[in-house]
């Protein structure tokens, strides 16, 4: 029993969640709540980030579990005391594949888009045409901003982007602040209006629109990442970004993907069940495997049955499949579907009934007659309920009748 949900809740997960539920509502979460796409939710990010940071850590989750938020802010995570978080970005990143900080910082941003496929592409492959906004180098100033030579270092902060402050508190006393130079933007370097790139205006970069291929191999999961390098943001003097894509299966009608397996149910009739039967399935790659069971071939309610090498090729191996799976239901006729005397007759075909006494070599005296009834065990709880709170008067007044209890 947990003592606090909210870090739960702000997942939209119960508190029973698995490690692959956790991580399926963050990937979710945080692709809709970016910065990069919702810049008025940066406070919703960060409480995702927050959320999915504690309940991914085993020890983290227990002691949350035990003594909710406060345990984790009094330091019980065992080496954060004060209930420091990770940099929401930072989780990002790891969580999609992003890199260090560090690394980042010769980089350019990486670009992290979602994509919905069905089980269909993931069975057979697809190509997908992918539409994204991404920055580029200015082609005409070539990341200069400005022409040649025009690019002067900043006066105001001497080329280092950055501009002291010292504010007096008391007479003696004195604070010094940094502060991101507002004449260069932090650039270290100015270029006069007129010798401004007319193209991107001096900012050395523009913004443009750009159609990518994605190539989605067989067997690849719902939440597998495709990273197509050097296809992200691009800013001077770095590396250029990734743009990373992760696929979102959407649920198929038929069949459940588990693994390399293929799982769906088949209903039966009940002559099918005892006599055989030819049922086709339509696979995911527009064939038709015709499933078979041979007279005398018994399928009980409930039974699982198997097709080798029917199920999802495997990811860089697509000539290997597992397993189609099938989950059996029977379906028995109505009630009285025989007149009694074809009953007779069918009977003769069925197994012997297993009575101990035959009950036609009995006298009926000896027996108790009892006829099945539809069980309506709502009722009968209501009916034991109101018989439990009867009071001893109630007892004294009915002369002594009980509650029915068969």
């Amino acid at each position: 029993m947990v003592k606090e949900t909210g870090f739960y809740d702000t997942l939209g997960v119960p508190p029973s969640a698995t490690p692959d539920e956790l991580k399926k509502a963050y990937r979710k979460l945080a692709l809709k709540y970016h910065p990069d796409k919702n810049p008025t939710e940066g406070e919703k990010f960060k409480q995702i980030s927050q959320a999915y940071e504690i309940l991914s850590d085993p020890k983290k989750r227990e002691i949350y579990d035990r003594g909710g938020e406060k345990a984790i802010k009094e330091g019980g995570t065992g080496g954060g005391g004060g209930g420091g978080f990770a940099s929401p970005m930072d989780i990002f990143d790891l969580f999609f594949g992003g890199g260090s900080r560090m690394h980042r910082e010769r980089k350019g941003k990486n670009i992290v888009h979602q994509i919905t496929v069905t089980l269909e592409e993931l069975y057979n492959g697809a190509t997908r045409k992918l539409a994204v906004q991404k920055n580029t180098i200015c082609d005409r100033c070539e990341g200069r901003g400005g022409r040649k030579g025009a690019v002067q270092v900043c006066m105001s902060c001497h080329g280092t982007g950055m501009q002291v402050r010292v504010h007096q508190l008391l007479p003696g006393m004195v604070q010094q602040m940094s502060t991101v130079c507002h004449s260069c933007q932090g650039q270290g370097k100015r270029i006069s209006q007129k010798d401004r790139c007319k193209a991107c205006g001096g900012r050395k970069i523009l913004r443009q629109k750009k159609i990518l291929e994605v190539h989605i191999d067989k067997g690849m999961r719902d939440g597998q990442k495709i990273v197509l390098h050097g296809e992200g943001d691009q800013e001077p003097g770095l590396e250029p970004g990734d743009i990373i894509i992760v696929l979102d299966q959407r649920d198929h009608g038929q069949f459940t993907r588990k693994g390399e397996d293929l799982i769906m149910s088949m209903e039966l009739q009940l002559v099918e069940a005892l006599c055989g039967f030819k049922k086709p399935i339509q696979t995911l790659d527009s064939r038709t495997l015709l499933i078979t069971s041979h007279p005398g071939e018994l399928i009980r309610p409930g039974d699982t049955k198997c097709v080798l090498n029917e199920g999802m090729p495997m990811y860089r191996r697509p000539f290997e499949k597992g397993r189609l799976i099938i989950h059996f239901s029977v379906v028995f006729p109505k009630a009285n579907f025989l007149p009694e005397h074809k009953l007779k007759e069918l009977e003769r075909y069925l197994p012997e009934k297993m009575d101990a006494e035959q009950p036609d070599s009995m006298d009926d005296d000896l027996y108790i007659y009892a006829d099945l009834e539809d069980c309506d065990f709502e009722n009968r709880r209501r009916y034991r309920n109101e018989c439990y709170y009867m009071d001893e008067d109630d007892y004294a007044t009915t002369g002594g009748v009980q509650c029915q209890t068969s």
